[in-house]
């Protein structure tokens, strides 16, 4: 086998394959598409067939990249097209349309579909996808090694036949088994091999559906894509209006519109409905007949079942359950906040003492220089407070939070929560996505915004922008653990402090949890209505955690991105908070003035004025709305002898904080307004300040209403 590589064109601008022929030239004298799921070591064959210096590029207005490179076997040219690795070809992310829409209108002479050997059945589903489309097609399972390793061996023989075309085991690295691949390539191209790909049998009724049409559509369209008429049938049925307008435009034909198609459409509707099932479950039918077919064959091609495999369907059976899948995700959650609040106090205590050494440094070395005083004061009790402060009580935390969550996500547990919680999104309205970017959310809002990408949906993509926030992000878990320890931990002694703890921070998650389900209800309901979306949701196979990279890149990507960031804001904020709180206007430095203004609301809301101001100064960034608060009662802008939690504590009961107060703070930490990054993320996203405003709005008007509530009903039970 020979290997060349050449540039190749970019597609030409617009999404019409048939227009511009796509990579076809004339130096080439076959095209071959390379399909497959992520991470299935499709661009490692593609990298082994056409050396190191393929040419990569974004396909035309679309930021997902390509890779085109050419193959020299047995005198002929063949030009290999690096589609995206995407899991199914059904929907509408620019992955799946790119990939789809290259398959079958870019003209690829064959497509190549790479295929995981240790979780086959998966590979199959977008294997059934793309015979729908053509039938010039070659299944190259790859990963033998380590399918082999797993106690996985697979009848290649009974494969090809259940499937109708040709199938190549193949090792990546091993260019002996890329020749057989090679080999097979040429003969289908040349025509000595004709694959006849088995289609997907649906469900009677939907069989039925596609005969109506069947003919219909195989009249409509043109000599070459005749073979098409299948898949176009199945399309309009499908109903997907976007994928319909995409066909009409490459085709050149009429679909959505089209007056001779009517009595079929409407003949299909009368068999919909008779069979008792709703038009936006069309869709699921579909996925599930696929889900099926992949499951019969999968199970019938593997010679012997890894056990592995078999323990971990054993632990999802479990883990994904209706009974017991909720309970465990929330006992895993509660382990992690349970271990961050047991050891942050003992790294805080030491930081601070710490840092109170090296205060009386600064004092003796201030004093050496003749400083003046209003200038030591906002430098030492301002600036290196403020920073101290956010270093010694917020790191601790985030330096034990991180990652232990970070760890969960590394055994694949992440992926378990959102499949629990995929019900509850599509009871809502909303996508079943929104449960993978409300983790991300936990992490970080602005994160878990930009992560709504994945939503193919706008209006479901929208949803889950507007209530991202609705959880709390890693700059308000330190402030939440802090209240839980002082005023929840604080009722008990001894080992239960932590446990109590624990349940009230996890019952704060709980709450942001449900409010971003009824939010996200009402906003379907409301002024987003629309249909709901379908998505296949792969749980990845359980993996021994790096623990090496897990603290790396938990500490390194996560801990002090972040408290770099809040050190950032700190700094100024400090400064600005102590010259509010140390000038004064008449009798009254300016911070009580605005406090004071702020007071009737707030009491209403069983808070203070200076815990809400602190909350309206910390919209930079919520790690700084405690030492805002803790500035605010100590009047001179100073932060004095923290060196343990109770010394929070202290401070906070002798201005008057109850627990009403701490569990309306703790509420309203949840409940408010995202910070400026989020808010600028989502202004980013949507493009408009409309909808960063309604950002900014419906968390704060929850929170408020639910603090006017708690307080009501406090103090009716109190009186």
């Amino acid at each position: 086998m020979v290997v060349n590589m050449e540039n190749s064109a970019n597609l030409t601008k617009g999404n019409n394959f048939n227009e511009n022929k796509s990579f076809k030239s004339k130096k080439h004298d076959y095209t071959i598409a390379i399909a497959g799921n992520p991470n299935v070591g499709k661009s490692t064959i593609f990298n082994a067939l056409t050396g190191m210096h393929q040419h990569t590029g974004n396909w035309t207005g679309k930021t997902v990249a390509n890779a085109t490179g050419t193959c020299k076997f047995n005198r002929h040219n063949f030009l290999l097209v690096d589609i995206p690795g995407t899991y199914s070809i059904m929907s509408n992310s620019e992955e799946e349309e790119i990939a789809r829409n290259y398959i079958c209108f870019g003209n690829p002479d064959l497509t190549v579909i790479i295929v995981d050997g240790t979780a086959l059945q998966r590979s199959l589903n977008l294997v059934y996808q793309i015979m729908e489309i053509t039938d010039k097609i070659i299944v190259c399972v790859n990963l033998l090694d380590e399918a082999k390793k797993k106690g996985i061996n697979i009848n290649f023989n009974e494969l090809e036949s259940r499937l109708g075309v040709p199938v190549v085991g193949v090792i990546a690295r091993k260019k002996k088994t890329l020749t057989k691949l090679m080999q097979k390539v040429q003969k289908v191209c040349s025509g000595e091999i004709k694959p006849k790909p088995k289609r997907i049998v649906y469900l009677p009724y939907i069989e039925r559906c596609i005969e109506l049409l069947n003919n219909k559509i195989t009249r409509i369209l043109t000599e070459d894509n005749k073979k098409m008429a299948r898949w176009v049938s199945v399309k309009l049925i499908d109903g997907d209006e976007k994928i319909l307008r995409t066909i009409e435009n490459n085709l050149k034909i009429k679909l959505i519109d089209n007056n001779n198609l009517q009595k079929e459409k409407k003949d299909i509707e009368d068999i919909i409905s008779n069979n008792g099932v709703e038009r936006d479950e069309i869709k699921d039918k579909l996925i599930s007949s696929i889900i099926f077919m992949s499951e019969n064959v999968a199970k019938d091609v593997i010679i012997k079942e890894n056990t592995e495999n078999l323990k971990e369907r054993k632990i999802d059976k479990i883990l994904t359950s209706k009974i017991w899948g909720i309970p465990i995700m929330l006992g895993f959650l509660g382990l992690i906040f349970w271990l961050t609040i047991s050891g942050a106090n003992y790294i805080s205590d030491w930081l601070s003492s710490l840092f109170g050494w090296l205060q009386e440094k600064l004092v003796n070395l201030v004093e050496i220089f003749s400083m003046p005083d209003w200038l030591k004061g906002a430098l030492i009790d301002g600036v290196y407070k403020t920073l101290t402060w956010i270093i010694a009580v917020m790191l601790p935390p985030m330096a034990i939070f991180f990652p232990l969550f970070t760890l969960l996500e590394d055994l694949g547990f992440l992926p378990r929560i959102a499949f629990n919680l995929d019900k509850f999104f599509k009871k809502s309205g909303s996508s079943g996505k929104q449960a993978l970017t409300m983790c991300m959310g936990f992490g970080c809002n602005s994160a878990g915004v930009t992560g709504c990408r994945i939503i193919d949906s706008p209006r479901e993509k929208l949803i889950a922008i507007l209530t991202n926030a609705f959880v709390p992000c890693n700059g308000r878990f330190p402030f939440l653990i802090i209240v839980a320890t002082i005023f929840f931990g604080g009722i008990f002694a001894g080992e239960n402090v932590s446990i109590v703890s624990t349940i009230a921070v996890l019952a704060v998650i709980i709450l942001g949890i449900f409010m971003t389900i009824f939010i996200s209800k009402i906003l379907s309901k409301t002024i987003l209505k629309g249909k709901n979306s379908s998505f296949i949701l792969e749980l990845p196979p359980y993996r021994k955690p790096q623990i090496g990279q897990v603290i790396v890149r938990s500490i390194f990507d996560r801990t002090l991105f972040v408290l770099g960031r809040a050190i950032i804001i700190a700094a100024p904020a400090g400064l600005v908070i102590w010259l509010f709180a140390n000038i004064n206007m008449g009798d009254m430095s300016i911070l009580s003035h605005i406090a004071n203004f702020l007071d009737p609301f707030a009491n209403i809301m069983g808070l203070d004025g200076y815990i809400l101001t602190a909350f309206i100064l910390g919209i930079p960034a919520n790690e700084i709305v405690l030492p805002i608060i803790l500035m605010c009662y100590i009047g001179s802008g100073t932060l004095v002898d923290l060196e343990e939690t109770s010394t929070i504590g202290q401070i906070l009961i002798q201005n008057g904080w109850t627990l009403l107060t701490a569990i309306n703070v703790m509420i309203f930490t949840l409940l408010h307004f995202p910070c400026t990054t989020t808010l600028l993320t989502i202004k980013k996203e949507t493009g408009s300040w409309k909808w960063s405003g309604l950002a900014f709005l419906l968390p704060t008007v929850c929170g408020v209403v639910i603090c006017l509530i708690t307080t009501g009903i406090w103090n009716l039970v109190t009186l």
